[in-house]
């Protein structure tokens, strides 16, 4: 590995010795063998009970089918990507109050913080649905399920983003102050720029959970992928091949993040490496 490839990730473990590759190959072997057989075990059981059979498959040659598919899958990003933008505005403020110098401010974000990361998703779902609605406030499906999942994910990136700002050098922020930047200009031009940067992976990640998260929005009546899947499935009695067409479309859509994350880990570690060299 060439130095200017290297990551932070790389400067946290330590490159396998000769054993501990040898180690991981058998162990990768391993485990695709028993995946192969449980892929193979599987589809035979699938064949036995003829989920294989015409009927079942028949309707994803229609356009009308993946047309309803297609408009949960929009309804499920627009969720994903509005929950997404709350939790990053929630998340920030309660990193700025958990920094806050104040005793009271920043127990109060320590205690919503550690609230809002030991309830389930699915409680705060339950209570925009059935609680809420109580004080007078009416509010679309849409909401129902988008503020819900971005409070239950708001604290971690309170925690990823903090985790961020502390692992920035001291010595930059003094170099600020010491140009004549203030507390708050050198916050903002100086050290939240580098931490956003060594939080980015872990911030999609947190995204990638947000998406899953969605999910729970059958609960609320939000026409989203999983709720247009419930449809077809009770309009063709296809439980089986319907919800493993929407598992392949979450696998690609997850799997397109996690490339995003890589390919951001590497060219953020490829900037430091090259700032350090020069």
């Amino acid at each position: 590995m060439s130095k200017n490839n290297t990551s932070i990730r790389d400067f946290l473990y330590e490159e396998p010795g000769p054993k501990t590759r040898t180690w991981i190959r058998i162990g990768t072997g391993i485990a695709l063998v028993l995946l192969a057989w449980l892929i193979y075990a599987v589809i035979d059981r699938f064949n036995v009970t003829g989920q294989f059979r015409e009927k079942y498959w028949i309707f994803f040659t229609r356009w009308t089918t993946w047309r309803f598919l297609g408009e949960g899958l929009l309804t499920t990003l627009r969720v994903a990507v509005t929950a997404g933008a709350i939790t990053f505005a929630l998340g920030f403020l309660l990193m700025r109050a958990r920094l806050n110098r104040h005793t009271v401010i920043w127990r109060i974000s320590a205690g919503i913080i550690s609230f809002t990361r030991g309830v389930p998703t699915l409680l705060f779902v339950y209570f925009f649905f059935l609680v809420f609605p109580k004080t007078g406030i009416k509010l679309t499906g849409f909401w129902k399920i988008t503020l819900p999942v971005a409070i239950s994910a708001c604290g971690v990136v309170a925690e990823a983003l903090r985790s961020g700002v502390n692992a920035v050098p001291k010595g930059q922020r003094e170099a600020a102050l010491s140009l004549g930047m203030t507390e708050r200009r050198s916050f903002y031009r100086v050290i939240f720029p580098q931490a956003f940067r060594f939080v980015i992976p872990t911030l999609i990640a947190e995204m990638v959970i947000v998406l899953k998260d969605t999910t729970f929005a059958y609960i609320v009546s939000c026409a989203d992928l999983m709720q247009n899947a419930k449809v077809l499935i009770s309009n063709y009695d296809a439980l089986v091949s319907i919800y493993l067409v929407v598992a392949v479309i979450y696998i690609l859509i997850n799997y397109g993040l996690n490339k995003l994350s890589d390919s951001l880990a590497r060219r953020g570690g490829t900037m430091e490496s090259r700032r350090a060299k020069a």
